[in-house]
């Protein structure tokens, strides 16, 4: 019986079992042997990604990875020798002070822990002063009206501006105590700046922006809003 083993091994020559006892184990080995090189060449094949794949791959975890680079950290901001927009970090989830409506913005006026128990202690109102660590978030958004209101409604649009409000009696003792800073939104660009002389109330390089316009409620402990009921 002649074997198609291709090499001389187990015994025999290439083409010629020399044992027919051990003919059919020869084979099978050698036919076990093709098959595996067989599969290892596939595997290979199926898993080679072809160049221009990988090249695209590659351009686009790129642009994807400069505009995660290129995005602002808001908190990195602050007015140049003034007050820094990470001293206000979790504004976002203070409570509401009050809402107004100034021109065509809407406004939310927000405070943080302690001037929230001071308002609810009847501050300014009882004659006392905020506590220092007293802070406030003044969100301007542009107005726009409600296309779903059944009566003519004006909601937030886009973002404006942030203006911010902190009590250091140490830090600010010759601007009535408290500290201010207003920064710029670009929806174009997603960017925050600090608002300049340029700016509608014109806002200067320091803590003392907003002090000029607060005087006029110097009884009031500097502030404007009120904390109505609810």
């Amino acid at each position: 019986m002649k074997c198609k083993c291709p090499t001389e091994t187990h015994g025999h020559k290439a083409g010629k079992c020399n044992n027919l006892a051990t003919e059919p184990i020869a084979c099978a080995s050698h036919a076990m042997t093709r098959r595996q090189r067989n599969n290892s060449q596939r595997e290979v094949s199926m898993t080679r990604v072809p160049f221009w794949l990988m090249l695209l791959i590659s351009v686009v975890l790129a642009v994807l990875g400069g505009k995660a680079l290129a995005a602002q950290d808001k908190y990195t901001v602050q007015v140049p020798d003034g007050l820094a927009f990470s001293e206000f970090r979790g504004y976002e989830d203070w409570k509401v002070i009050a809402v107004s409506q100034t021109g065509n913005l809407v406004v939310a006026i927000l405070g943080n822990p302690e001037i929230i128990a001071a308002y609810q202690a009847g501050v300014p109102g009882n004659g006392k002063p905020f506590p220092d660590g007293s802070k406030m978030a003044k969100i301007h958004w542009n107005a726009k009206k409600s296309a779903e209101a059944p009566a003519p409604t004006l909601v937030p649009d886009t973002l404006h501006d942030i203006d911010f409000m902190v009590r250091d009696s140490k830090r600010f003792a010759d601007s009535g105590n408290w500290g201010y800073a207003q920064f710029n939104y670009d929806a174009a660009s997603d960017t925050f700046t600090p608002a300049t002389l340029a700016n509608q109330p014109p806002q200067g390089n320091d803590a003392k922006c907003g002090f000029a316009c607060h005087t006029i409620v110097k009884a009031k402990d500097y502030v404007f809003t009120a904390y109505p009921k609810r």
